[in-house]
């Protein structure tokens, strides 16, 4: 994104009080888009993720009651975001021969703009553009979407810097949890046993975090991270991490959300073990152990589907679904896990 495509966005509010690297981020990610008279911007009722900006040009207002209101970029209202309430409350269509739109992703600006303002205080923020890289693709993973804003300033407080060298092991397969990590710099492996060999599955470069797996679902690492480059970790403390990081980014079902969701087409996977699957499962359920789940589920599950996943108490599900939610996937994990749902499908069957 040019300079001259940034500078765009300078004259908008709130995005006029950001320091220039953070608006340059913010521009990066947003859709330029022009339009001509008579497209629709959007209708009274939707629900989206997008934070639209007219840049140029001019739209129609209609309420659901009739009245009409025409907004204008040219004018002061077109610093503000263009009818940014939740559902929607007027249809926005184009009423000058052409219109120029910036569309944000909601979510993430804020989270964004929630980043600036602590950065200006806290020592995890650079004056660098380059060197808050890794906030920016942090706050863009998918996971991180759940994150209320509130718990950003917690989370970067929270994190202490570490220095680590090419070769230096960050976590090892089989060890106790204690932190979770992000890269600021450099670039790392990451090596698991499969079929008794240990081998390379990954690799990870600055904004890519891991060691949450172990964190979510209280187990011992499932992998070795080892540095191959030269670089800088930020890392969150076990309690830190489970205090403002846990709750929020797994997304929750109980057992009857969960059975309504899987007759619409929702695939519902045991991450449990092979033998434990065999014993007793929940019906039509796919077996993916856990330590098999970044490996499998994008080879076997198409990325629009809508992913339920379950173990026998809910440990090991949080992990999956914060798995398959940074790998694009739409997931929720099941409350009370298998018998949960037993009960359930048992209730349901029953004269």
């Amino acid at each position: 994104m040019n300079a001259a495509t940034a500078d765009t966005l300078n004259p908008l509010y709130p995005l006029d009080t950001l320091r220039p690297e953070t608006r340059e981020q913010l521009a990066s990610e947003a859709a330029f888009s022009d339009y001509t008279r008579g497209e629709v911007l959007f209708r009274a009722g939707d629900i989206d993720d997008d934070t639209l900006y007219l840049l140029d040009g001019e739209v129609e207002a209609t309420y659901p009651d009739g009245k009409n209101r025409q907004f204008s970029a040219r004018s002061l209202q077109g610093r503000y975001p263009l009818g940014d309430a939740q559902p929607r409350r007027f249809t926005a269509t184009v009423s000058s021969s052409r219109a120029r739109v910036a569309r944000l992703d909601r979510r993430y600006m804020e989270k964004v703009i929630a980043w600036d303002q602590i950065a200006r205080h806290a020592t995890v923020g650079d004056s660098a553009t380059d060197s808050n890289r890794w906030v920016f693709r942090l706050l863009q993973s998918r996971a991180f979407h759940k994150l209320p804003t509130g718990n950003i300033e917690r989370m970067f407080q929270g994190f202490e810097e570490v220095p680590a060298r090419a070769g230096d092991i960050i976590v090892r397969e089989g060890d106790a949890a204690d932190y979770f990590y992000v890269i600021k710099e450099g670039a790392a492996s990451v090596l698991k046993h499969l079929d008794d060999t240990e081998s390379i599955v990954a690799y990870l470069v600055r904004g890519d975090c891991f060691g949450e797996d172990a964190l979510l679902s209280n187990t011992t690492r499932n992998a070795t991270v080892k540095m191959v480059q030269d670089g800088r970790l930020m890392r969150l403390a076990r309690r830190t991490f489970e205090d403002v990081l846990k709750p929020p980014v797994v997304e929750w079902l109980n057992p009857a959300q969960a059975s309504l969701l899987a007759r619409t087409g929702a695939i519902v996977i045991d991450v449990r073990l092979p033998a434990e699957f065999e014993q007793r499962a929940i019906r039509d359920a796919i077996n993916v152990p856990l330590y098999r789940l970044r490996e499998d589920a994008v080879d076997r599950f198409d990325p629009d589907s809508k992913l339920i996943v379950y173990c026998n108490t809910g440990e090991r599900s949080s992990a999956a679904a914060f798995i398959l939610t940074r790998l694009g996937f739409d997931a929720y994990a099941l409350q009370g896990g298998l018998l949960g749902m037993l009960r359930l499908q048992e209730k349901q069957q029953a004269p």
